[in-house]
């Protein structure tokens, strides 16, 4: 049996999931996730974003970076990357940087999505030293830091009290519907919340769990971006 993605970090020794890692343990808990894949090479960048489809994302894949769009000035997340060539030319200047910076590092090649189709979530949780596991949601994206709009539970919960969460949400309007756009699948985003409580309350290693942003859309909900802290 292959290890998980939390044994796999602990063997390493480290604290900090990559984020292929991080979204692997959400695939497992049932969290959609785009498409994506890791290569070492550029060569394997090219081949893997044709597998994928274009247009993809090229990120930085390593423990050692957390903050992916900024680091080297933007070169940790590309967007909108259109063929094999340039998938190609990105990889090397991510690996190049990366060896310049003496750090290990992968390149996440990954399905783009749209963001303009759906609301940006988060969908996070810790380990509170006196409560226990605690798992919020708010809005997510460039906006998390500026609203500070976020509601919090005691995990595990159902995905009822996910959908009272989440209701609770000073932009919850924003999901059902705002100015004609469509409203958002919030029954899929708390399945998301769901299944990050219980996460942290089945996995005493994990103590800290940032999904950001989770996409809410008509059509689902999906996790764009993943952070998962552990310790032995």
């Amino acid at each position: 049996m292959s290890e998980t993605p939390i044994e796999a970090a602990l063997a390493d020794g480290r604290t900090t999931l990559t984020e292929a890692e991080a979204k692997t343990l959400l695939a497992d808990a049932g969290v959609e996730t785009p498409a994506f894949a890791v290569a070492s090479t550029p060569d394997e960048a090219a081949e893997a974003a044709a597998d994928i489809g274009f247009p993809v994302v090229l990120k930085v894949s390593s423990p050692a970076v957390t903050h992916k769009s900024e680091w080297m000035d933007g070169l940790g997340v590309t967007v909108g990357v259109a063929d094999e060539a340039e998938a190609r030319s990105v990889a090397a200047d991510v690996l190049d940087a990366a060896d310049e910076a003496g750090i290990d590092a992968d390149v996440l090649v990954e399905e783009a999505a749209d963001v303009d189709a759906g609301t940006e979530v988060i969908v996070g949780g810790l380990r509170d030293p006196s409560f226990g596991p605690v798992v919020l949601t708010g809005l997510g994206g460039v906006f998390t830091e500026l609203f500070e709009d976020t509601a919090h539970r005691l995990a595990p919960i159902d995905e009822e009290t996910a959908r009272e969460q989440i209701g609770e949400l000073r932009s919850a309007p924003l999901l059902e519907g705002y100015r004609g756009s469509e409203p958002a699948d919030v029954d899929a985003l708390a399945g998301v919340v769901t299944a990050v409580g219980d996460l942290l309350a089945e996995h005493e290693e994990i103590v800290e769990v940032d999904v950001n942003p989770v996409l809410a859309t008509s059509d689902g909900a999906m996790a764009l971006d993943a952070l998962v802290v552990i310790e032995a």
